[in-house]
């Protein structure tokens, strides 16, 4: 990780953190990635060599941030969903900051319906941190997408435990390695073999 980018990073997260705490409502809330979280995808996609990159939930760009330093390492690309216009447009604001622009492709849609597009076996790694109640709609994409050896990685496993079980137990039946790793607000990690 670059300086240049690492300081985007922290200022998107600081600015975060104090709009955030004026807001009541959470679907009013940034909900950026928090650091340790976003050291351990950046690590994991190198890990895996990840060239190709889903993210469903952009937010204003601090995961896609960390994804996309890891694709500049691994020769890959970022494909990153979300529904909130001026959020990707913040997003690309950030991205184009930390100069990344050209591993990113942002695209203003639903995740699921995204997800349905590419091919069987198309992705290394799947990036969910978006509205964990309608994952399971998403079956069988989020699995049927990732190449034998590809990781889903969802964000909010230990904040959000009640919420994230219904993909555990489809994610349990389908591939052979899941576990939570308790970095950031926890990150469900499931590898296809």
């Amino acid at each position: 990780m670059d300086d240049v980018v690492q300081a985007v990073i922290d200022r998107v997260v600081a600015a975060a953190a104090r709009h955030d705490a004026a807001q009541e409502d959470r679907l009013d809330r940034w909900r950026v990635l928090e650091p340790d979280a976003g050291r351990f995808v950046w690590f994991l996609a190198q890990t895996v060599g990840a060239r190709n990159i889903v993210e469903i939930g952009t937010s204003r760009g601090v995961s896609t941030l960390w994804l996309a330093d890891a694709a500049r390492t691994t020769g890959g690309r970022v494909v990153s969903y979300d529904t909130d216009p001026a959020a990707q447009r913040d997003a690309a604001a950030t991205i184009a900051e930390a100069g990344l622009a050209d591993f990113v492709e942002l695209r203003l849609a639903d995740g699921g319906k995204g997800l349905s597009g590419f091919g069987d076996g198309e992705v290394d790694l799947l990036f969910l941190d978006a509205e964990r109640t309608e994952y399971p709609s998403w079956w069988p994409h989020p699995v049927r997408v990732l190449r034998s050896g590809g990781v889903l990685v969802a964000d909010n496993a230990l904040s959000h435990p009640d919420e994230i079980a219904p993909l555990r137990e489809l994610l349990r039946a389908d591939l052979t390695a899941v576990t939570t790793i308790p970095v950031g607000k926890g990150e469900l990690v499931a590898l296809r073999r």
